[in-house]
């Protein structure tokens, strides 16, 4: 049975397209630029990367762009054979415990939900709504990035705000990086081979959030109302002192709206290291001596293990820390500076295990008491899984 999964943009559509149960990735790509000038796409099937420029007026025609390329490059010869499409949608609220088959109330408050992720929810309608053109006996499904957290007890997803702010505005706690935490969160599990485990799951990317999984489901994580919450990031703040904000309203005379794009465009590890928001650059500064990189670094490594030690707390012990996504997976120095911070909970890194990009492996120490993994997070694959369980 063959499934596309597809996370759309607001000017851009990646996809996947899989054979499953198998899970073999038959062609996979991504979109760009689409409704701007210079749209393009590539894709990557048996192997070779192709690019192409293309006119791309909306997300209809990048679907049938799409259609062109599983034809052209005989990875289906009728529509018919995509039996469903799997869409990640960021914003579920809390009217969505797990993925769904679309119907038109599911759109109805995916739609109602975009004030809460008005970058994101939006987009995935115009996904969806292309998508249903294009593919029109295909089942859609909506996999929310929110989904996962729902388990969250009461006293960890509420806010010490008025009650009204969350009866009437929905104003809680909802995380986000869902659908990733929950691949790393099972994968886990099949290497410990159990299902009863204490797990904390670092999703560390230009966006990042930590999870506390216990036996399966959240009951914890870092992200709050919207994604500017937790840890220090490529360009937003993380946790800080809300009062923070009204002063420098005050002081500076900035809008609410200015002060927002500052707090997620213009903080974190930008601000810091005063150089770049990517944690390549920060390494490199770090190695040519650079104080304010040095200065980032060590605020970042520092919000990290707060979380993986409040959850560790939480949770009266861990079976294994998973470190995922393009920081957790690649950024070796990274992982060593955190996992050398919880010598004093007996966790203990291989240096010559930790010397590796993007693969599996145990990368603690055989006395470690608690294990340290890498492991490689795949949202496509999930969102996949998500709808043949549907189908």
């Amino acid at each position: 049975m063959k499934i596309l999964s597809v996370n759309a943009g607001s000017s851009s559509l990646k996809f996947q397209l899989y054979e499953m149960p198998e899970e073999k990735v038959l062609i996979s790509g991504l979109m760009e630029r689409i409704g701007m000038e210079k749209s393009f796409y590539t894709i990557k099937i048996n192997g070779e990367k192709i690019r192409k420029e293309v006119d791309l007026n909306n997300h209809e025609e990048a679907f049938k762009t799409l259609v062109e390329e599983l034809k052209a490059n005989h990875v289906v010869n009728s529509l018919d054979e995509i039996k469903g499409v799997g869409h990640r949608v960021v914003q579920g609220g809390d009217y969505f415990d797990k993925s769904v088959v679309i119907t038109d109330d599911v759109l109805s408050k995916i739609a109602e939900l975009s004030s809460l992720a008005p970058l994101h929810n939006p987009a995935a309608i115009t996904g969806i709504n292309a998508a249903k053109e294009v593919f029109k006996n295909a089942i859609q499904t909506a996999v929310f990035d929110t989904a996962f957290h729902q388990t969250m007890p009461k006293e960890n997803y509420l806010y010490a705000v008025p009650m009204s702010w969350y009866t009437d505005l929905k104003v809680r706690r909802y995380g986000m990086h869902g659908t990733s935490h929950k691949f790393v969160s099972q994968r886990m599990n099949e290497i410990l081979g159990k299902e009863n485990t204490k797990l904390i799951t670092c999703h560390i990317g230009n966006g990042a959030s930590i999870s506390a999984v216990l036996n399966g489901k959240c009951i914890n994580t870092s992200m709050g109302l919207t994604p500017n919450a937790g840890l220090i990031m490529g360009t937003r703040c993380g946790d800080i002192d809300a009062s923070i904000i009204p002063y420098v309203m005050e002081k500076t005379g900035m809008s609410a709206k200015e002060i927002d794009n500052a707090l997620n465009k213009e903080s974190g590890l930008l601000a810091i290291s005063k150089k770049s928001s990517d944690s390549r650059d920060i390494e490199d500064g770090i190695a040519a001596g650079d104080e304010n990189c040095i200065l980032a670094q060590k605020m970042y490594v520092r919000r990290i293990v707060d979380y993986i030690a409040k959850y560790y707390v939480e949770m009266k012990g861990c079976d294994a820390i998973c470190f995922t996504a393009g920081i957790g997976e690649k950024a070796i120095d990274t992982r060593r500076d955190v996992i050398n911070e919880l010598g004093v909970l007996g966790i203990y890194l291989d240096e010559n295990a930790n010397n590796v990009k993007a693969q599996e492996r145990l990368i603690s120490t055989k006395d470690s008491k608690v294990e340290c993994w890498i492991i490689p997070t795949d949202e496509e694959l999930m969102i996949a899984r998500d709808t043949l369980n549907l189908i």
